[in-house]
């Protein structure tokens, strides 16, 4: 176990030792499920799920606080409720879930940060102020570098700074002795204690005043602060977080203490905090003038052996639901509803502010009651009331919609009286598009079903038929015609520069059309322009029933206006063809060892491979007549834009099917895809160009077609040997030389080679495979030029132990019943 897990191991027992005890400190055994809201439930549920916990591990947690099984109960029931009602959070859950039950380095280590988390404190609501004294980032320490006070009263220990200045010049730094007296030189003892800065200036100058005569005329000025500051005992008691007594400054006030202290505890009253000076109260703070206003109001300077005394608080409610600060509020006799709804900061924006429930304690029991907006002025709040501002309802009390063709579809007021032809008013009035026949408005029944009610749109407008009196939520539907119908097209196709389908638009001629298509193409023709249109009421019982009606149109090549118009109706599909005897040029190449290579055009429709050869003036002296090939790509791959040539790609994919499924079928070779999608495509054509020349016009002498490349090679010397040979090379050509005698001039035959399937590939385009007479292989003639391919066997899946124990198997029992058949 390396040194990570050792760690992750004793921080998870760590956390599981120490988090009862920290959570032991706070007491949940008064709190009641049915008085929260969903919002404190939801965010009990995130704390857990941030720290790792599941719904089981939070139980867990709340009964180790001291909450009630029954109430424990509750807090199930309503967490599953508010799970299935929120998918968003029943995904987070479920990871939460999956996060808890999978413990790994990483959580633990990010338990033991979070486990102090009281997952619980959102059930219980905080009492207002309790943060102020409490939190660290807020100091009511003194500043020390103020000026000195004149009300300051001065007490032993501390340090007077007098400052002669004018016709006498000194300075002296005098400590307060225990009995209050300062010793002043050439002047003597002077008793200050207990006096006031202001009044110790006086006494002190009157008594200089005989050693210092100036002062009395001004020419001499005395000036007197404090040096060292002493310190006071401040005893704090009471409902105090930390009581006992306290050494501070003496600048410091009741806030400083307060704040020494921790302030109030969860039972210390804010609004009559008790200073006692000499056995009397001197002052009485109330902390919410400073939390609600900012005012320090009563916040005297403290003097030594001044009492500080939190009573126990007398009336204490909280304020809870749709307020800005729910919380536990302390409360006067004095003050009313209207006072804690300020203490709360008002209502939040989504509050119901007709009605307020109170849930009240009895002598025996609790009881619940609404106080309405009319009585929070007067409503004087109850010690253990709770007040619950719930959120207002999430509907409309004067909505109405219109959607569809108007001009400004959307929601509105629902004035007294409104109409259905005055809401169309108030939505600018109706597109030329709007459907005039129909519109329907969706109304809500009492029992908040839908219903529909229709309505004629013109006769509502021209007023012949009957208004209709709106009532909320009313939604009023009017369509437009192109919602009611499928969008209309007509296509134009053949012989023009931009075929294609365009927008149907009343009264489109064809002549329109074929201008939008870009006008005829250079091979178009404008007689017998043929346009099909669909049949809409054709007899479905007939057998011979026409399923579309053609129309046969001739217009002028320059698309003139003349005569009477052909308009085209919606789907219509106009076909342009072209014209008769036009041909794009044809163009055959041919390459090698003819007089004058290049490329020729066709002259007529017959012409053959012996005619083109003449038309290149014949072949050479070093031309090798067997090795002439004709290479056909067809003219769809060398004229793409020739409408007149086939194109044969669907075979070539038919092709390349064939040959897949072969190899589903385990028929495999030694070429990979790339070598078998080139013999697939492959566009040779082998022909015998010694026979073509000695017979022209036979039919060995093929007709050229557009793109056809004829190629003479001088003489080839060479055979190449591929495939499942050893060493795969070409050889130089011999007469006398076997097929065989070049497999084994490239290493011989490989294990692998399937022999029977070798075959030769001849210069011209022509392949020969080997045929099989008995047991013996007869294989093809080599000729320059030539390539020999040996394919490779199919593979063979190997029987494993379970396949021969199958077989055995198999083979036993038929054994047996052959037996069993021979008795």
């Amino acid at each position: 176990m390396n040194l990570r897990k050792i760690i992750s191991v004793f921080l998870f027992l760590f956390t599981v030792l120490t988090t009862p005890l920290l959570y032991a400190q706070t007491d949940y055994s008064t709190v009641r499920v049915d008085e929260l809201s969903d919002a404190q439930i939801r965010q009990m549920i995130q704390r857990a799920e941030s720290v790792g916990y599941n719904d089981a591990q939070l139980e867990q947690m709340a009964q180790a606080q001291g909450m009630k099984a029954e109430e424990i109960q509750k807090l199930r029931v309503r967490v599953a409720r508010i799970r299935a009602g929120s998918s968003s959070l029943t995904d987070t859950t479920r990871s939460g879930n999956s996060q808890g039950r999978q413990i790994n380095d990483n959580n633990l280590s990010r338990r033991d940060s979070v486990s102090r988390v009281n997952v619980l404190e959102d059930l219980k609501p905080k009492i207002f102020g309790s943060q102020l004294f409490a939190n660290s980032n807020i100091s009511f320490e003194p500043n020390l570098r103020m000026a000195t006070p004149r009300n300051y009263v001065i007490g032993p220990d501390d340090e007077l700074l007098l400052d002669l200045s004018g016709d006498n010049e000194a300075s002296y730094k005098l400590r307060v002795s225990p009995e209050g007296v300062i010793r002043v030189q050439y002047v003597g003892n002077v008793t200050v204690g207990g006096l006031s800065i202001e009044q110790a200036s006086s006494k002190i100058r009157s008594a200089m005043a005989g050693t210092y005569p100036s002062l009395r005329n001004g020419r001499t000025t005395l000036a007197i602060n404090l040096g060292n500051i002493r310190s006071i005992k401040i005893t704090l008691l009471g409902e105090v977080v930390k009581p006992g007594t306290y050494t501070l400054s003496s600048l410091s006030t009741v806030f400083n203490a307060l704040n020494a202290s921790g302030g109030p505890n969860s039972n210390g009253s804010f609004r009559k905090i008790q200073v006692i000076r000499g056995n009397r109260v001197v002052s009485t703070i109330d902390v919410y003038d400073f939390l609600l206003n900012g005012v320090q109001r009563g916040n005297i300077r403290l003097q030594d052996q001044d009492v500080i005394n939190i009573p126990v608080y007398e009336s204490r409610v909280e304020m809870a639901g749709e307020v800005k600060r729910p919380a536990l509020f302390e409360v006067l006799s004095t003050e009313t509803l209207s006072d804690l709804l300020r203490f709360a900061g008002g209502f939040s924006d989504i509050a119901y502010t007709a009605k307020i429930k109170v849930l009240q304690n009895t002598s025996k029991e609790r009881k619940i009651a609404d106080v309405d907006a009319d009585q929070f002025n007067t409503y004087t709040p109850a010690n253990g009331d709770k007040f619950v501002v719930e959120r207002i309802l999430d509907r409309f009390a004067n909505r109405v919609a219109i959607e569809g063709a108007v001009f400004r579809p959307g929601q509105f007021e629902l004035d007294a009286g409104l109409t259905l032809k005055g809401l169309i008013e108030k939505a600018e009035g109706l597109t030329e598009d709007a459907f005039l026949n129909r519109g329907y408005i969706s109304r809500l029944n009492p029992d908040n079903t839908q219903s529909l009610i229709s309505f004629d749109v013109a006769k509502v407008l021209a007023g012949t038929e009957a208004d209709i009196k709106l009532q909320r939520e009313d939604r009023v539907t009017i369509s437009s015609l192109f919602d009611l119908r499928d969008e209309y097209k007509v296509s134009i196709q053949g012989e023009v520069r931009a075929p294609g389908t365009f927008d149907y638009a009343d009264n489109m001629s064809l002549e329109a059309l074929i201008q939008m298509a870009g006008g005829f193409s250079e091979g178009a023709t404008p007689n017998r322009i043929e346009i099909s249109r669909r049949v809409r009421n054709s007899d479905a019982t007939s057998t011979s029933a026409r399923t579309a009606e053609v129309f046969t149109v001739n217009v002028d090549k320059d698309l003139k206006l003349q005569g009477d118009k052909f308009i085209l109706q919606p789907f219509d599909v106009v076909a342009i063809r072209s014209s008769t005897g036009y041909q794009v040029q044809r163009q055959v190449k041919l390459e090698g060892e003819v007089l004058y290579p290049g490329v020729y055009t066709v002259t007529n429709k017959n012409e053959r491979i012996s005619d083109m050869i003449k038309r290149a003036g014949g072949l050479t002296p070093n031309a090798y007549i067997e090795g002439a090939s004709l290479k056909r790509p067809g003219a769809e791959k060398v004229n793409p834009g020739d409408k007149n040539a086939i194109n044969n790609q669907e075979e070539e994919n038919k092709k390349y099917l064939n040959l897949k499924r072969a190899q589903e079928a385990g028929v495999k070779d030694t070429l990979d895809r790339d070598v078998e999608l080139k013999l697939i495509q492959s566009d040779l054509v082998g022909i015998d160009l010694e026979r073509i020349i000695k017979k022209p016009q036979s039919r060995f002498d093929l007709i050229v077609e557009d793109g056809d490349v004829i190629r003479v090679p001088r003489q080839l010397q060479t055979v190449k040997v591929t495939g499942e040979v050893l060493n795969p090379n070409s050889i130089v050509y011999s007469p006398n030389k076997s097929f065989k005698a070049y497999v084994n001039g490239a290493g011989g035959f490989t294990t692998s080679a399937l022999r029977r399937g070798a075959y030769i590939k001849y210069a011209n385009g022509s392949v020969e495979a080997a045929s099989k007479f008995l047991f013996f292989n007869n294989y093809p003639k080599v000729k320059p030029g030539a390539e020999i391919l040996v394919p490779k066997k199919a593979e063979r899946e190997r029987m494993n132990a379970q396949a021969w124990v199958g077989l055995a198997t198999a083979v036993a029992s038929m054994g047996a019943i052959i037996v069993s058949l021979l008795r």
